[in-house]
């Protein structure tokens, strides 16, 4: 059951990324996108959520990742259990990282699988990007105190 569920819910997930929401992937070409990685300078736009326990929420503008290079400046919600009370943040994902681990690889059929791993920062233990050629990625975020919570939207160069 919970299986077909999970299914509903990817597919839900996909259909509201595809036909409801009105931002778009940046047109691009593979290589921009790829330098966009290699060069370590890009936004993550996230227009959904998608908790472990519970359904796709779709999210407003203004939520995002910014890789620029030397840092990692993250603001994004939370939705989810925490193994340990006492967060003062608000409750969301919101740090800035200036040490951290970055790896970036080829996927075998297009695309790229990115990892980050914050060094300088308490509660994030990783976070796993997953790219499409045209822009769209998901983005796992593991925590060592909440549930891993994951986010879709798309990669957009910095402004």
């Amino acid at each position: 059951m919970k299986r077909k569920l999970r299914f509903n819910t990817l597919l839900l997930l996909l259909l509201s990324a595809c036909c409801f929401n009105t931002i778009k992937a940046q047109e691009t070409n593979e290589a921009v996108l790829k330098n966009l990685l290699n060069a370590k300078t890009f936004v993550f736009k996230a227009q959904s959520a998608w908790p472990l326990q519970g359904t796709v929420i779709q999210l407003t503008s203004g939520f995002d990742m910014k890789v620029l290079n030397d840092s990692i400046s993250t603001y994004l919600p939370y939705f989810g259990r925490a193994y340990q009370a006492g967060y003062t943040n608000g409750g969301g994902i919101s740090f800035t990282s200036t040490k951290f681990e970055y790896r970036l690889k080829e996927k075998g059929k297009g695309g790229w699988e990115l990892l980050i791993k914050p060094t300088d920062v308490k509660d994030i233990n990783q976070l796993i990007y997953s790219v499409s050629t045209n822009g769209y990625a998901t983005l796992q975020v593991t925590s060592n105190n909440r549930q891993a919570i994951s986010f879709y939207g798309i990669i957009e160069k910095t402004r």
